[in-house]
């Protein structure tokens, strides 16, 4: 079975069977045999995370190398991954890219997005960041977001939240956003357990939205108007019918499981408390904390 790539960003998370293949460019080989050793939890690491990244197409590969360096850079980060999906890809093209760029690579079989929720072999951190190509966050925003992930590391946790709702004219769940709450956390940037890649886990808590400090580039948001193009060759299309195929989604993951395992969250991380008091001053009402020169 195939879920649309957003299933996989709920708080609910199916491990993939998939048979053994023999991946690398720079390490490796690396089995993902589902019967391969798991490492001992206790010898995980918990002050750093690895960062998984799906790649696909040669035009983003200057992208993705400036994205792979933000991420290596950080202190909270352990090692970046790679998975480089597209089979047509020469092996001398990998082999420079390669040259440049702080990650492993690695060739899963297909293009599927789903090989992003693998327990890798290779992935020896307990915390998971799982980014797409396009999203480049700032230091301060991945530290934070590792942060608050760390107080709630069975919550998933990122900076895109998406919810679901009941449409009671079609009988249908549908994938939405509102501004009152969420259900959903985005592969753009999620961080979740690493045991969660490895089993179907039911969680009884929603996931964790948290702020990004100072905002996160996203390259393939279709607005963008940069002239860069780069919102027409990603793997997941944010055009066309978009939001019908994820609710479309959902409503067979409902299906599948006889019930509705999303849960709502309410709310958002902020890294500072400033006072929500108004008051007058210079005839306009302000936080009362704020000065006014």
């Amino acid at each position: 079975m195939t879920l649309a790539n957003s299933l996989l960003s709920f708080t609910v998370i199916i491990s993939l069977t998939v048979p053994i293949f023999v991946i690398s460019v720079r390490v490796g080989p690396y089995s993902i045999d589902p019967a391969c050793k798991k490492p001992d939890p206790r010898n995980l690491r918990s002050d750093q995370m690895t960062v998984i990244i799906n790649g696909y197409s040669e035009q983003r590969i200057p992208l993705i190398q400036s994205i792979a360096a933000a991420y290596s850079a950080s202190p909270s980060i352990a090692t970046v991954i790679l998975l480089w999906c597209n089979n047509s890809t020469p092996p001398q093209t990998l082999s420079s890219f390669a040259q440049n760029l702080s990650a492993t690579i690695l060739r899963p079989p297909s293009s599927s997005l789903n090989h992003r929720f693998y327990p890798w072999e290779i992935i020896k951190t307990r915390a998971v960041l799982i980014s797409d190509d396009d999203i480049e966050p700032n230091q301060k925003s991945i530290s934070f977001a590792f942060t608050a992930w760390k107080s709630n590391p069975d919550r998933i946790t990122g900076f895109f939240a998406r919810s679901h709702a009941y449409d009671v004219q079609s009988k249908s769940w549908i994938y939405t956003m509102e501004k009152e709450k969420y259900s959903i956390i985005l592969t753009k940037f999620m961080i979740l357990d690493r045991t969660h890649l490895e089993n179907i886990h039911m969680r009884s808590k929603g996931p964790l939205l948290v702020e990004a400090k100072g905002g996160v580039r996203d390259y393939g948001d279709a607005r963008n108007d940069d002239g860069l193009g780069l919102s027409e060759v990603g793997l997941s299309s944010r055009r066309g019918e978009h939001r019908k195929r994820r609710g479309e989604c959902i409503t067979e993951f409902h299906r599948l499981l006889g019930r509705m395992p999303l849960r709502y969250s309410y709310g958002m991380v902020v890294d500072s408390v400033g006072e929500q008091g108004l008051c007058e001053k210079g005839g306009k009402l302000v936080p009362c904390d704020q000065q006014i020169f």
